[in-house]
């Protein structure tokens, strides 16, 4: 040490007390390391009443004071747009028609009445003409097989009757 300053440093050294024995073997611990392990789901402990879990601020080893700026809330009113959405036209082909067409209106119907509350006219349109197309194909379908079940029916009571009565032996 043949550092001239260095060696002078020494000996302006303030008396002060002695540092705290530490234990080698001892683990390093965090700050905030919980008591009891923690797995998957389990709930963290909860400081005892009247405790805050993290002090107050500033206060914590890793702590600094955090600094939130106010942030620009955007309004912005939409106005609701009026597409025809065919609910009840839906509900009824559902019903009355075929069912699965039915339900698949039924869905877009509920698309366009949701698309018209948040003033979303191109979803509206779109939707509202799907459920339209559904509708009218259900109400199509239900109607040709209404069609077959009476053909079927007046053939077969036809056939019935025209049969001859059976002769006894």
């Amino acid at each position: 040490m043949s550092n001239l300053k260095y060696e002078k440093l020494e000996d302006n050294v303030p008396a002060g007390e002695d540092p705290p024995n530490y234990k080698e073997s001892a683990p390093l611990r965090s700050p905030v390391e919980p008591a009891v392990p923690m797995g998957y789901g389990a709930t963290p402990p909860m400081p005892p009443q009247g405790q805050y879990p993290y002090g107050p601020s500033g206060t914590g080893y890793y702590q600094a004071p955090v600094l939130q700026l106010p942030q620009a809330g955007i309004i912005r009113y939409v106005q609701p747009t009026n597409e025809p959405d065919y609910l009840g036209y839906s509900i009824f082909t559902m019903l009355c028609c075929c069912l699965p067409l039915g339900i698949a209106a039924m869905i877009y119907s509920i698309q366009t009445r949701e698309a018209n509350h948040r003033g979303d006219a191109a979803a509206a349109q779109r939707n509202s003409r799907y459920a339209r197309i559904l509708a009218h194909t259900a109400l199509g379908v239900g109607l040709v097989f209404l069609i077959v079940y009476i053909i079927l029916m007046v053939i077969l009571t036809k056939k019935i009757h025209e049969q001859p009565p059976p002769t006894g032996q």
